[in-house]
């Protein structure tokens, strides 16, 4: 059974559980054209709407606190250069004399190239460990590293885990400049913002912003695949910016950033330091991160769905619930599988957590134990009484 997200809307295929500023805007208080003599009246009238920006970190001699965070973590952020060999795939009509007759028989279809990235990643050890996004550094084992004072290492990636775009790079140094790690936990919107990275090969450049917002799912930033909760912020993140750090007002980190939208200005997004951290530690033990996998395929419900999901009768079961999760379609030889869930059943809790959408599933299946036996409550078709499946979460395949 296949379901079209234009079908559904808000369907969610989810295999590991189932499955700035650029500036700020341009707002001036212009000077008046007249008697510039008239007196200030002692009462200032409460109906005024000022500017209004987040308040600087307290201290008596705070008006330069973006400087001095750029100039405590800016040695520590690093520009990364990577290669890697794509194939083509040309079709083998390519090599037909009859359709190269048409663009000239010297002309040089290569199968293979070279493709070269330039992202931005930071040091988060004296000794040369550097965290970086997955996308900077796919594809390759080695990847040039150059820091602010321009010296150049050959780092070696340890690991990369896809499905948080997290990954970690050691160069052979001692006694690196390091960034100091916050918190994103208790932040929240409207807090400061700063980003330093490499866009567009501009080694080295700060954007400042505020936080825009916080735990923005997978699915809303246009990265169905990843297992993250976001943090937006308006500081300009463009290409190049991606694996550098983002800071809060005392100069922590706070997040990587990750993505911008392609259909977007002033919307930038970063992997938390808490979730960062986690995959890091893994990949540096191991070499690649483990996530917990059900075996299931599903879908929030709503009124709407609903009823499309009915009058095109495409499942095998009738769906009468308008809200909740929906299992829509079980793997094979899954956890899941084995725990006994079904096509039809409507996910109520997960580890006791109620859970209102797709997404509050798969987080609480990322927070579960490989293993370990994790319960679900589901409301099965055709009774009314809740039951409680115990399921052993594996380990994300590799192929999936």
């Amino acid at each position: 059974m296949n379901i079209s997200i234009k079908q559904v809307g808000v369907y969610v295929t989810l295999l590991a559980v189932g499955s700035g500023v650029g500036l700020w805007g341009s707002r001036y208080l212009h000077e008046s054209s007249v008697d510039q003599t008239v007196q200030t009246p002692s009462v200032v009238p409460t109906n005024l709407n000022p500017l209004s920006f987040p308040p600087r970190p307290s201290g008596s001699n705070n008006l330069n606190f973006i400087a001095k965070a750029a100039q405590k973590v800016g040695p520590a952020v690093v520009r990364i250069d990577a290669a890697r060999q794509v194939s083509n795939n040309l079709p083998e009509s390519f090599e037909n004399p009859f359709f190269r007759r048409f663009f000239g028989q010297q002309m040089p279809i290569p199968k293979e190239h070279i493709e070269r990235g330039t992202g931005s990643g930071f040091i988060l050890s004296k000794d040369g460990q550097l965290l970086t996004n997955a996308h900077v550094v796919d594809g390759t084992k080695q990847v040039k590293v150059t820091l602010k004072d321009g010296q150049v290492y050959q780092g070696q990636v340890l690991g990369i885990d896809q499905m948080t775009d997290v990954a970690v790079v050691k160069i052979e140094a001692t006694d690196l400049p390091t960034v100091k790690l916050g918190t994103a936990e208790n932040l929240q919107p409207g807090e400061w913002a700063i980003a330093i990275g490499n866009p567009l090969g501009l080694d080295n450049t700060v954007t400042v912003g505020i936080i825009s917002a916080l735990g923005r799912s997978s699915s809303e930033v246009g990265v169905p695949d990843k297992r993250v909760r976001f943090i937006q912020t308006d500081a300009a993140i463009n290409p190049g910016n991606s694996g550098g750090p983002l800071l809060n007002s005392n100069g922590e980190v706070i997040g990587i950033n990750t993505a911008i939208r392609a259909d977007a200005q002033g919307l930038g997004f970063a992997i938390p330091i808490e979730t960062a951290q986690r995959v890091a530690q893994q990949l540096v033990v191991k070499g690649k991160a483990d996530h917990p996998y059900l075996g299931i395929h599903m879908v929030t419900l709503n009124e709407e769905l609903q009823k499309e999901l009915s009058q095109e009768n495409e499942l095998d079961f009738e769906v009468t619930e308008t809200s909740g999760v929906l299992v829509v379609r079980v793997v094979s030889n899954s956890p899941a599988a084995e725990a006994g869930f079904k096509p039809g059943d409507v996910i109520l809790t997960v580890g006791g957590k109620s859970v209102e959408t797709a997404t509050d599933v798969q987080e609480q299946v990322e927070l579960s134990s490989i293993g370990e036996i994790l319960e679900v409550e589901v409301i099965r078709q055709g009774n009314s009484n809740p039951k409680i499946l115990a399921v052993r979460p594996g380990s994300f395949p590799a192929n999936n």
